[in-house]
């Protein structure tokens, strides 16, 4: 058997760090060993991990590409060691059915960096139309970007959900409740009032009693917002609150909130108690940030998600095996994806960390289009390496890749 070459280091493997030959054939991992014989390797030193995967970006492709598109979103990803993501439905014409998602798919052609998926959007009563290549499928139970609130799905499209097992994404913020606490906001913490943390624990009341197979409840906020459903959580919630100088650029939906919560929010991460880590990148022009009461929600996040934790890591203010779970392992396998993880069979994504080169997050050296980070002066551990596929795409630092990302279908074989 033709095998192409080994990758050769400190793997983290079965929770610790451990010296392996990894054997790459066809851009997949065909075999582990301690000494991979007489084929070409490549050693590298530092930290080996498996690449990571973000379930929840906005590459705003196809219909807002002045805010960002398919090559820079991408290309910001696989800067923070981010290999696969998944691109969510919201567009300017929202992705609701196949003829949509058959367009958005022809619009990114060959443009992306990293591997993705695309998800399309479940109003309540749309199921049969959508393209059964779609990943899974996104619901905004309230109104935000390119979206309005949907109240409820009907028993036909639950079913139709269950039938094709689609794992199913919900924005978790009740519209009603959101309709109840509107008011002119002016600043972070109005933002807070106006969305509060009872919209998300109402939405997630209805989200736990829905008989869908796989559910995941998006961007929680508060420890308070629990049930029978995945958890996902992003860096700004975890790390950032509206008692900071961060103006509309930290405006988001659902929002920062108090500090005290923010702390809370974060010690449960820490503990294990989150399902997935997620960007929800969502970039903006300068203009939309501009003045609060009318400016755009949304944060960019999916160059800077992973190198943040992994500064946390060095910091030893949480496990590795944490970060690991949440940004690397679980998402892919949730969505039946082989990445992830060191195991024969799954693609060869990796990245390769000098926790020593700790350095401080530069809007100036971020990828994004509107590269205005609410992150900016963090420290951040970013990938030395790349490698997707078997093939390098950051190389102590820098890109030397054309893009070469591949659309991942929805498994059909379930």
């Amino acid at each position: 058997m033709y095998m192409d070459r080994a990758i050769c280091g400190n793997f983290y493997y079965n929770g610790k760090f451990d010296y392996l030959e990894v054997i790459v054939s066809n851009g997949k991992i065909a075999d582990i060993r301690k000494d991979a014989g007489n084929i070409p390797k490549t050693r590298y030193d530092g930290a080996i991990l498996p690449a990571s995967t973000d379930i929840h970006v906005h590459f705003r492709t196809p219909g807002e590409t002045e805010k960002e598109d398919f090559g820079s979103g991408s290309l910001s990803a696989i800067y923070g060691g981010t290999t696969y993501v998944l691109d969510m439905p919201n567009n300017r014409f929202p992705i609701t059915d196949y003829n949509a998602f058959s367009d958005k798919l022809g619009v990114i052609d060959s443009t992306s960096y990293a591997d993705f998926s695309l998800y399309s959007m479940e109003t309540g009563k749309n199921a049969f139309l959508i393209d059964r290549r779609s990943i899974g499928l996104k619901v905004y139970l309230g109104g935000s970007t390119n979206s309005t609130g949907t109240e409820a799905i009907t028993d036909d499209d639950i079913r139709t959900i269950n039938e094709k097992r689609y794992p199913v994404v919900f924005h978790g913020e009740s519209e009603k409740c959101l309709k109840a606490h509107r008011f002119e906001e002016k600043n972070l913490r109005d933002h807070n009032l106006a969305r509060p943390v009872e919209c998300e624990i109402e939405a997630a009341k209805y989200v736990s009693g829905l008989d869908i197979k796989t559910k995941i409840m998006a961007h929680i906020t508060s420890p308070d917002v629990n049930g029978n459903f995945l958890r996902e959580v992003t860096p700004h919630h975890l790390l950032l609150n509206d008692e900071m100088p961060l103006g509309a650029v930290g405006k988001v939906n659902p929002p920062l909130r108090d500090s005290g919560t923010q702390r809370r929010l974060l010690d449960d991460y820490i503990n294990g108690k989150f399902d997935i880590l997620s960007s929800d990148h969502a970039p903006h022009t300068e203009d939309d940030k501009r003045e609060f009461e009318f400016a755009k929600s949304g944060i960019i996040g999916v160059e800077t998600r992973v190198p943040l934790f992994l500064a946390l890591v060095q910091k030893k203010v949480m496990p590795l095996d944490v970060l690991y779970k949440t940004a690397i392992e679980n998402p892919p396998s949730i969505f039946g994806i082989k990445k992830g993880k060191i195991e024969i069979g799954y693609d060869a994504d990796f990245m390769v960390i000098d926790f020593t080169s700790m350095k401080r997050i530069d809007d100036n050296r971020l990828h994004s289009k509107f590269p205005v980070s609410p992150f900016n002066g963090m420290d951040a551990v970013f990938p030395a390496y790349v490698i997707m596929r078997g093939n390098v795409v950051i190389d102590r630092y820098e890109d030397i890749s054309d893009p070469t990302g591949i659309f991942i279908p929805k498994p059909q074989n379930e």
